[in-house]
């Protein structure tokens, strides 16, 4: 019983799995931000735009 816990601890058959996932994750978490930020700068320069314009 011993022996098959210990192989299960040193299997990392699905390790590199995990590390691709964890790294789309952080892409995806600062792709997110990045547009948020991005959104709300263009939405205050047209919002200003226009109100130069009025």
């Amino acid at each position: 019983m011993l022996k098959q816990f210990a192989g299960v601890l040193r299997d990392d058959q699905g390790q590199g799995l995990v590390e691709y996932a964890l790294i789309l994750a952080l892409i995806a978490v600062v792709a997110i931000a990045v547009l948020k930020l991005i959104g709300t700068n263009a939405t205050n320069k047209l919002n200003q735009a226009a109100t130069n314009l009025q």
